[in-house]
């Protein structure tokens, strides 16, 4: 059973930057395929980035392209999510998860086994 934990949410003003963390502990986490997620209130899960096992493959959703940077550190069995230029409409609270199947960008929504339990990012105008 794998246990994803986030950190490194807060508050922050337009413009400003934040970098999420996601420690997994319980399996191995240099075999997952990663990703990170957002849901506002009021509003549907959204997909945000993914990255593969090994770091060299990462996809990210339209919105924050050129903005965010998912990247991970397999010795610490953590996943980051370096979020630069933030805007109001980045507010959320942001989820990561974790999937054992083959990389496949944008795919994990639908099949990831293991979630975490999300941090609050608040990005004031």
């Amino acid at each position: 059973q794998v246990q994803l934990v986030e950190s490194g949410g807060g508050l922050v003003q337009a413009g400003g930057s934040l970098r999420l963390s996601c420690a997994a502990s319980g399996g191995t986490f240099s075999s997952y395929m990663m990703g990170w997620f957002r849901q506002a209130p009021g509003k549907e899960r959204e997909f945000v980035a993914d990255i593969s096992w090994s770091g060299g493959s990462r996809y990210y959703a339209v919105s924050v392209k050129g903005r965010f940077t998912i990247s991970r550190d397999n010795a610490k069995s953590t996943v980051y999510l370096q979020m630069n230029s933030l805007k109001p409409e980045d507010t959320a609270v942001y989820y990561c998860a974790a999937d054992s199947r083959p990389y496949s960008p944008g795919r994990l929504e639908g099949r990831a086994d293991y979630w975490g339990q999300g941090t609050q990012v608040t990005v004031s105008s």
